[in-house]
């Protein structure tokens, strides 16, 4: 099951090589299904995000000046190399993330799939002519890199985040420097190897390794014209601010708490196979994750009898079994806020009908970080269980009258990322996709995650900034538009019919 990597002394990757900073404190890396240090990863020095700053600094004017086919021939290198390196990249999400193995795939082949739409740049980075705007004039569009990007991952999508980011930012002639998380490095790691082995240009991308200061030093620095995050939402709210004062484009991505509701004429076996997908894949920790199922009183009990039989059968165990359901959560004081936030829900009028602490485990893994399925039910919208991001396999179950009330409680909330319905009724479907206000929505799917082509976000506390990730949206992020207008004349002068009125003098050319 486990390869024998040794310890795991995570490194820098900074101007296309490997960077160790003697003496410098480091924080221990973690096997969240056995609770063992298997590693420890850097915390940086600002003299490390400098020297990081500087490489992808100098390395941009090349990198621009690039042809398209060259930048997308090392996309075309990127991908073929995480195709064949998928299962080793797999491996290294579970190690450390804790993320089930089969999910890992899952994630990783997603992020094959952002830079298989990465490589098709040349066409989504074409800009726009307008011919004959005035006499003798033509307007252009030209969509240009800006500079260097600054990005930071949270512990639970490594790779994803990564595919969000750095393949459409490259693509089209930006330079990047990344922070991983420090509690699931190791991807990050791998992929430093295939940046060398793909003979990626120096500084192109580097990778820095390290606590909140490194992003601070990217706010004040004129050669980093914008940052990109996943995180929860008051970070994403102090980043959005401090870029804010210093005059840089943000793309944050911050937390959610998404509804699931189920109406009358729902398919059971269709919900309940997407409701353990949406509750407690990924153990909970994604910014989908189902956490709110809303139901009408006509299917109330048959659905949580549903949910209650189906998640007994969920079986939790180590990352790389590829024998059981979930994994664990990705660090001890992860699994204590988990479990807190279920005593305190049995502290309220709400009924605790599953209790996933403590589930049982095999010798080897009792020292690992696993929370269990977990269902609360007679749950009220103004239980805290309801309202606040718990970021675990926790399930609160909200009775609705109909779907004006669902709508209301997904409107009043906060959040607004994502929100699924269960229903055979097109009025039903159409009416929820019309009114739920968040920014990505289901039908009979219980994780809206857009495909890599249609942009991914969600909008109030869930999103900050000026664009979304992936598709167009994350085009016009890493770029800006240049508007050029330009005159022909005739090459022995102009010609009396265009000169200007002595009457009418515009502002723009005429």
């Amino acid at each position: 099951m486990y390869r024998n990597y040794g310890f795991i002394k995570i490194k820098n990757f900074i101007d296309g090589d490997w960077a160790e900073e003697p003496g410098i404190a480091c924080t221990p890396l973690y096997n969240p299904s056995t609770g063992e240090q298997i590693g420890e990863v850097p915390m940086s020095s600002p003299a490390a995000c400098e020297a990081a700053t500087a490489s992808a600094h100098a390395a941009y004017p090349g990198w621009r000046s690039l042809s398209l086919d060259k930048r997308v021939g090392y996309l075309f290198a990127l991908h073929a190399a995480m195709k064949a390196s998928l299962e080793e990249l797999a491996h290294s999400i579970a190690l450390d993330q804790g993320k089930h193995i089969s999910e890992a795939r899952g994630e990783v082949q997603r992020v094959i799939q952002l830079v298989e739409t990465a490589c098709s740049i040349p066409t989504l980075i074409q800009g726009a002519t307008l011919d004959r705007v005035a006499t003798n004039i033509v307007g252009r569009v030209i969509k240009e890199p800006l500079g260097v990007f600054g990005g930071v991952a949270p512990f639970n999508f490594p790779a994803l985040v990564f595919g969000w980011f750095i393949p459409f930012a490259i693509g089209v002639g930006n330079t990047f420097v990344f922070k991983p998380s420090t509690q699931s490095p190791y991807f990050m790691q791998k992929m430093g190897k295939i940046f060398q082995d793909i003979g990626l240009p120096k500084g192109v991308v580097n990778i820095v390794h390290g606590d909140r200061s490194i992003p601070g030093q990217w706010y004040p620095d004129p050669r980093v014209p914008g940052i990109c995050l996943v995180g929860s939402t008051p970070t994403a709210k102090a980043m959005a601010e401090a870029c804010g004062r210093n005059g840089k484009r943000s793309m944050l991505l911050g937390g959610a708490k998404n509804y699931l509701v189920v109406m009358e004429d729902t398919n059971m076996d269709v919900f309940i196979q997407n409701f353990i997908n949406s509750c407690y894949g990924s153990a909970g920790q994604r910014c989908l994750a189902g956490a709110v199922v809303a139901v009408v009183p006509e299917i109330h009990d048959e659905a949580v009898a549903r949910m209650l039989e189906a998640s007994k059968g969920v079986v939790v165990g180590d990352a790389l079994d590829e024998n059981v359901y979930m994994g664990p959560v990705v660090s001890a004081k992860a699994k204590a806020r988990i479990e807190n936030a279920i005593e305190q829900g049995t502290k309220t009028p709400a009924k605790l009908i599953l209790d996933g602490r403590n589930p049982e485990l095999p010798a080897k893994n009792k020292n690992g970080y696993f929370v269990g399925p977990t269902i609360f039910t007679d749950v009220t919208p103004c239980n805290a269980l309801a309202r606040e991001e718990i970021f675990g396999p926790v399930v609160s179950v909200v009775r609705v009258d109909d779907l004006e009330h669902a709508l209301g409680l997904i409107r009043a909330q906060n959040f607004g990322n994502g929100a699924c319905i269960f229903t055979q009724s097109l009025y039903y479907a159409e009416r929820f996709i019309a009114e739920a206000n968040v920014g990505m929505v289901g039908v009979n799917i219980g994780v809206p995650a857009p495909h890599p082509y249609l942009p991914f976000g969600g909008i109030k506390d869930s999103h900050l900034g000026t664009n979304k990730v992936q598709g167009a949206d994350g085009i016009d992020f890493f770029t800006q538009n240049k508007i050029a207008s330009i005159r022909f004349t005739h090459p022995k002068g102009a010609k009396a019919e265009t000169a200007a009125s002595s009457k009418v003098r515009s502002c723009v050319a005429s």
